[in-house]
C-alpha cells in the first residue's frame, strides 16, 4: 500500500523525543525531505504531540509524531510533557536526540525500556563536531547528511511483529464466498462506507474472494440467490440480532467489530472479559471508550444501543461512563467492566497498551461486537 491507500491507523508510527531545541522538529523534516514541521530557534516551538503522515524510502506509509522538548520548563511544560508521555501508547518505535540533556535522556531512555519500544538514538547537528556515541547515529539537519544511514536505523528497528495479526487470519481462502451485512441506518454516513467495511472488503477482494454486500433487510434474499451456503457472513455487529437467526447451517459468522477486535486487541481477554455481563447490577460503573470524536446521534451504538442493552441485562440502571477520542482514564479501578470500540481509527499499539492498563489493574475489558454477541447469545457460535 502507498502512503495515499493506507489508513493512518495501519502506519508505522514514530516518536520524536528530545530536549528543547534538539531539533526534534529538524530531523523529521530531514526524513521527510520537505518541510513539514516548524523549526524555530525559540524553545517550545512544538507543544501538544503533532502527528504527521508521510511516505519513508525502503519503509514505507508512516506517521511522525512530533513531541514538545521533555525538558520544557514554561508555564505549560508539566502539561506538555504529561501529553508526550500518553503518546508513548502509541509509539511503535522511537527516535531519541541525544546529547543536549543528559538526565532527561536517560531518564526518557529508561522509560522506552520499560514499554519496550525499539529506540534508536540520534546526535543532531554532527556538523558543530559533536561526538556521536557507538549506540547512535549522527545527522545534520542544517547540512541535510545522515539521512540514509538514519532509514536504515529505522528500518532496522522495526518490530518483527509490526503488521500483524492479519485482519482476515485465515478465516478465507481464495474463492471462497462472503457475504458482508450492512446496516443504511443514521449512523452508516451518506455516499459512503465505514473504514472496517472498507478495509474488511479490500481485504477479501486482495484474497480472491466473492464478496456480496447488503442490508439486514436484504440478506434474505441475497441468500436465496446463491447457488450454495455462503462460507462466512460479516455483518455490523448491531444487526447480530436479525442476522443471526438466518445463519444456514455450515456458514460461519463474525462482525467487522469482532474482526477489528483481533486485529487490534487482544481478542482472548476480550472474549474472556465479556462474561463479566452477567454479573453487572444496577449501579455499577461500566467505562465504554470509542476512538472516533463525534457527535452522539439516536442510534449511537456506543452511547446508546449498549447502554441500553446492558442496563436491560442488569436489570436496572448501570453508571455509563464514555470517553472518546485519546481520552483515557489513568485509573480503572472505579470500573466493573471496560467495554472498547473496535479501533479502526487507532494503530494496534495503542489499543494493546490499553489492554495492559486494564489487565494490570485487573479491569475485565472487552470490544463492541464481542460484548454484543455475548448479549445476543452469539458469542460461542461467531469465529475470530
Amino acid at each position: 500500500m502507498t502512503l495515499n491507500d493506507t489508513p493512518s491507523a495501519n502506519r508505522l508510527h514514530i516518536i520524536v523525543l528530545g530536549a528543547c531545541n534538539s531539533g526534534k522538529s529538524s530531523v523529521v523534516n530531514l526524513l521527510a525531505s520537505q518541510q513539514v514541521s516548524l523549526v524555530s530557534d525559540i524553545a517550545g516551538t512544538t507543544t501538544d504531540p503533532v502527528r504527521k503522515a508521510m511516505e519513508l524510502p525502503g519503509i514505507g506509509p508512516a506517521v511522525f509524531i512530533d513531541t514538545a522538548g521533555f525538558d520544557d520548563d514554561g508555564t505549560l511544560g508539566q502539561a506538555r510533557i504529561t501529553m508526550t508521555e500518553k503518546a508513548l501508547d502509541e509509539a511503535d518505535i522511537a527516535l531519541l536526540l541525544v546529547g543536549e540533556n543528559e538526565t532527561e535522556e536517560s531518564l526518557w531512555a529508561g522509560r522506552l525500556v520499560a514499554r519496550s519500544i525499539p529506540t534508536v538514538k540520534v546526535v543532531n547537528k554532527t556538523d558543530t563536531g559533536r561526538h556521536i556515541p557507538a549506540d547512535a547515529t549522527g545527522v545534520s539537519a542544517l547540512g541535510a547528511t545522515g539521512r540514509d544511514e538514519l532509514l536504515e536505523a529505522i528500518s532496522r528497528a522495526i518490530p518483527s511483529d509490526f503488521g500483524e495479526p492479519d485482519l482476515l487470519r485465515g478465516l478465507v481462502k481464495r474463492g471462497d464466498t462472503v457475504v458482508l451485512v450492512m446496516p443504511q441506518d443514521a449512523q452508516a454516513p451518506k455516499g459512503r462506507l465505514i473504514l472496517p467495511q472498507v478495509q474488511t472488503l479490500r481485504a477479501l477482494l486482495d484474497r480472491g474472494c466473492n464478496a456480496m454486500c447488503t442490508t439486514p433487510e436484504g440478506l434474505t434474499d441475497t441468500l436465496a440467490s446463491l447457488r450454495s451456503i455462503p462460507d462466512l457472513i460479516i455483518t455490523d455487529s448491531q444487526a447480530f440480532a436479525k442476522v443471526g437467526p438466518q445463519v444456514p447451517d455450515g456458514c460461519r459468522l463474525t462482525s467487522f467489530s469482532v474482526l477489528m477486535a483481533a486485529f487490534k486487541g487482544d481478542i482472548h481477554y476480550f472474549a474472556e472479559s465479556a462474561a463479566v455481563i452477567d454479573s453487572l447490577r444496577p449501579g455499577d460503573r461500566v467505562l465504554i471508550a470509542e476512538a472516533c470524536t463525534h457527535a452522539p446521534q439516536s442510534e449511537d451504538i456506543g452511547r446508546v444501543k449498549i447502554p441500553a442493552m446492558l442496563n436491560k441485562k442488569a436489570g436496572g440502571t448501570l453508571t455509563v461512563d464514555i470517553v472518546s477520542g485519546r481520552d483515557f482514564p489513568t485509573d480503572l479501578s472505579p470500573y466493573s467492566l471496560v467495554i472498547h470500540c473496535g479501533g479502526c481509527m487507532f494503530n494496534r499499539r495503542l489499543i494493546l497498551n490499553r489492554v495492559r492498563k486494564a489487565k494490570s489493574q485487573q479491569v475485565p475489558m472487552t470490544n463492541y461486537g464481542i460484548a454484543i454477541a455475548h448479549l445476543t447469545g452469539l458469542l460461542a457460535k461467531i469465529v475470530y
